[in-house]
């Protein structure tokens, strides 16, 4: 088993200096193999030497430095035995607590340095496959067209991280079932886009017969004789009543892939409801919105969330009056159009309740024992909801020149059999993302010619054929052409890895005209290309990527809190707003060049209206959804500025119910500082969560560090999470905790001050950031800089490459601190430019 990754051994010593400074006096003058010597032979080896070996164990032969992964379980259990003092026995003999934080020290340290040595690649990149999210911009980049649409990575194995990153390559591991997945995938790419038949446009019209499952199906039927198609809620969320509208008489779908016209007669009914607003936890301000999303009768339940359901199209939804709205989007063969409320109330059956509830007096209809009920509501009521009244569906409509897909593997000629060789190698070169080798060719001109011999049309035998591009290690993996005994990336590889980094997708003409020119491994060149494709919109690729590893965004949503307290959350879709306010924060300081010293503070950020209502901002009065994200002020606003005070760091940073200054001094620690603690013996205890609200974590945390062993490691982390317990699990401000229920005392409050190991003192959150953008600010932009390495080259960095990371460092700061400057320095430098 692959042991997890540890830090390099550049920064063991500022680990040990920040982690675990020694206080004893009489050990300074001892280095690490000796203290744990002293130490074993003193209480450990009576038990456990050669000879006696109790319970399995032997530590005669153990001695700093470690050398292999036995070593390392060895000094595991011997860190977790003495950190619970279970070792040496009662009876016998105890070290002084000077003595075990010494050898925990050295053993810890020792750890650290070993994992580094036994993991190293040796400076060099494994050679890696694209990434499920890569093999899908691929795809859609080769074809011109998006493939979201069809699921191909949705039964991939669920791809792993290292250190949260994926383009590691170690850690992008091929297993049976993956190629077996990449085999089912290339066909289903193929046949439901190119292999499909050709179909002239067809029209369907619906206006009746609009069939609502389960609890909505009696009250459509006896309030309107389901004539019309109701929307009631947004998607996804627990009761699913109303979120999905479908067509019942077009559960078979389209015929086949392609592009059909949605013509739908709409209309938002009671969006000025007298009902309290706070019933549907919606802003009835805003306009009603209609989306489409494909649905799949054979993938599950029609009026259920399905794995497949990008959004394909939206429009306003006029008020009261019948309005045709009109929509082109694209189906694939068997896919039928559904509809949603993506801004429409939480939960439709509890606003339905609510309103039986509070407002039955006002219905004149005969009242059931139960109540009000649906259909009276529907009749006589203001139940706020969209009405679609009629449906027009078209297609497929035609391509000029023919489809995307036919254009992007056959050229605007389209297929032609007496060229089919030159067509498909020409493609070849493109997926593969080089010259072709007559070992490319060989295979592709060998199975060609044997699906002809076994009666397949040529236009058939093309199309297995390029099914076999697609599942070629070339176009599956960043196949270097690069010799194994030269060090720097020829132009093409170069190329690859330059694309993917900033992109996410295989490089464009320019890049590989600038690659078969042989100029792109000259610098000047490089540092052109990357400015270029920086100031491309693809560098989003870049960016969500990379945010998703370094910040570990990627997780958002994971431990989600609680529906019944943060309606908001998921009503508003905050985790959306969250994300995109970190990539736009991002995107304008490498736009721009800005310092990235404003990652640790900054005086204004991207919100939308709800973002700004989440972080109380004057904007929320203002801003309107349409108006989308915009850049906010928070001068002379201690509570926000940088990525400590987003709602996106804040939640990844919690567990969705509760905070703790832990989990998020580890968070600190690890991806703004680039430290990571140790983590605690297995046999501790995790810290109780107080449900009765009668202690704060502090106090917990107070009582678990008592044992000087757990404060050790506790006084480094816990000040980096104090002055974020100003923040709930979803990043809003507060000054006390929630107070429990049936609670006589009152809320505890919030206490976010703390200390430094190294003595600085802070009052609050922004004294905080002022702490650690002061003193830290070389740790946090030594530590981007790794993980900008790391992430576009596809491994971590190592002690070997220090002496380069360095060198952009000191230029970064010569230059502000820019961190366009920092991300071209990155890809320029030897390191990016090397196997």
């Amino acid at each position: 088993m692959r042991t997890p990754a540890f830090p390099p051994a550049r920064i063991v010593a500022s680990l040990a200096t920040m982690l675990f400074t020694v206080t004893a006096s009489h050990a300074e003058d001892l280095l690490p193999p000796k203290i744990v010597q002293q130490f074993l032979g003193k209480y450990c080896l009576e038990c456990h030497d050669a000879d006696a070996q109790k319970g399995d164990r032997e530590f005669e032969n153990f001695a700093l430095p470690l050398k292999s992964e036995a070593d390392l379980i060895s000094a595991k259990e011997i860190i977790d035995q003495v950190t619970l003092k279970e070792m040496p026995p009662k009876k016998s003999d105890q070290p002084t607590d000077e003595e075990r934080l010494a050898v925990l020290r050295a053993l810890r340290e020792g750890t650290v340095a070993a994992r580094g040595k036994i993991e190293s690649s040796g400076a060099r990149t494994v050679m890696r496959r694209l990434s499920s999210r890569e093999y899908e911009n691929t795809l859609a980049s080769l074809f011109g067209r998006r493939v979201d649409t069809l699921g191909l990575t949705g039964d991939f194995p669920k791809e792993k991280t290292s250190q949260h990153m994926d383009t590691i390559g170690k850690s992008l591991v091929t297993s049976g079932f993956l190629v077996d997945q990449y085999f089912q995938a290339a066909n289903r790419l193929v046949e439901m886009r190119l292999g499909k038949p050709a179909m002239e446009p067809k029209n369907w019209r619906f206006n009746g017969h609009f069939v609502q499952y389960e609890e909505l199906q009696g009250p459509h039927k006896s309030a309107f004789n389901y004539r019309y198609l109701n929307l009631y809620e947004q998607p996804n969320t627990d009761t699913r009543q109303g979120g999905y509208g479908h067509i019942e008489d077009f559960l078979k779908g389209v015929p086949v892939s392609g592009l059909y016209d949605i013509e739908v007669e709409a209309q938002a009914l009671h969006r000025d409801t007298h009902y309290d607003p706070a019933i549907f936890g919606i802003d009835f301000s805003e306009p009603f919105i209609l989306g489409v999303v494909p649905g799949d009768i054979t993938k599950g339940h029609i009026h259920y969330p399905q794995p497949i359901e990008p959004l394909l199209a939206s429009s306003v939804v006029p008020d009261e009056k019948p309005t045709w709205l009109k929509f082109r989007v694209w189906l694939e063969a068997g896919q039928t159009p559904r509809f949603i409320f993506p801004n429409g109330p939480f939960e439709s059956r509890a606003s339905v309740l609510e309103v039986n509830k509070r407002y039955k007096d006002e219905f004149k209809g005969k009242v059931s024992d139960s109540g009000v009920g649906r259909a009276h509501i529907l009749l006589e009521g203001k139940l706020p909801h969209i009405r679609i009244s009629e449906i027009k569906i078209q297609g497929p409509m035609p391509e000029v020149g023919g489809s995307a897909e036919e254009q992007a593997v056959f050229g605007k000629e389209g297929f032609q059999p007496e060229r089919a060789l030159d067509q498909l190698q020409a493609f070849a070169e493109k997926a593969y993302r080089r010259p072709l080798t007559e070992a490319d060719r060989q295979p592709i001109r060998t199975f060609y010619e044997k699906r002809l011999a076994e009666k397949a049309t040529p236009r058939q035998a093309a199309l297995d054929s390029l099914k076999l591009i697609l599942c070629s290690p070339s176009f599956l993996y960043f196949s270097e052409i690069t010799e194994d005994s030269v060090k720097a990336l020829t132009a093409y590889d170069l190329a690859t890895r330059l694309s993917f980094a900033l992109w996410a997708a295989p490089p464009d003409a320019e890049l590989l005209a600038s690659a078969k020119s042989g100029k792109l491994t000259q610098k000047a060149e490089l540092t052109k290309q990357v400015r270029r494709l920086i100031a491309d919109d693809r560098s989003s690729g870049f960016t969500n990527g990379f945010l998703d590893s370094w910040l570990n965004l990627r997780d958002l949503g994971s431990m989600p809190p609680p529906r019944e307290t943060n309606r908001g959350y998921y009503a508003e879709d905050l985790p959306t707003s969250m994300k995109t306010e970190a990539r736009l924060f991002f995107r304008d300081l490498l736009k721009n060049n800005g310092s990235v010293a404003r990652f640790l503070h900054a005086d204004y950020t991207f919100a939308d209206k709800r973002l700004a209502k989440l972080y109380d901002l004057p904007e929320q009065k203002t801003l309107r959804l349409a108006d989308g994200f915009q850049k906010v002020s928070f001068k002379d606003n201690p509570r926000r500025g940088g990525l400590l005070g987003m709602a996106g760091v804040l939640t990844v940073s919690a567990n969705g119910v509760e905070t703790s200054p832990v989990t998020r001094g580890v968070w600190v620690s690890e991806n703004i500082l680039g430290i990571q603690p140790p983590p605690p013996p297995d046999e501790v205890p995790a810290i109780e969560a107080d449900i009765s609200g009668a202690t704060t974590i502090r106090e917990r945390l107070a009582k678990h560090s008592t044992d000087k062993t757990c404060a050790e490691c506790h006084r480094k982390i816990d000040p980096l999470g104090f002055s974020l317990e100003s923040f709930d699990p979803i990043g809003r401000w507060r000054s006390s905790y929630p107070k429990p229920k049936n609670a006589k005392t009152p809320a505890p409050k919030v206490d976010s001050s703390g200390e430094f190991p190294s003595g600085e003192t802070y009052t609050d959150f922004a004294g905080f950031k002022k702490i650690i953008r002061e003193t830290r600010e070389d740790l946090f932009t030594r530590h981007l800089i790794r993980q900008v390495l790391s992430y576009t080259t596809g491994r971590h960095m190592e002690p070997a490459d220090d002496f380069e990371i360095n060198e952009i460092h000191a230029t970064v700061k010569d230059n502000r601190l820019g961190l366009q400057t920092l991300i071209v320095e990155c890809l320029t430098s030897e390191i990016f430019r090397s196997r």
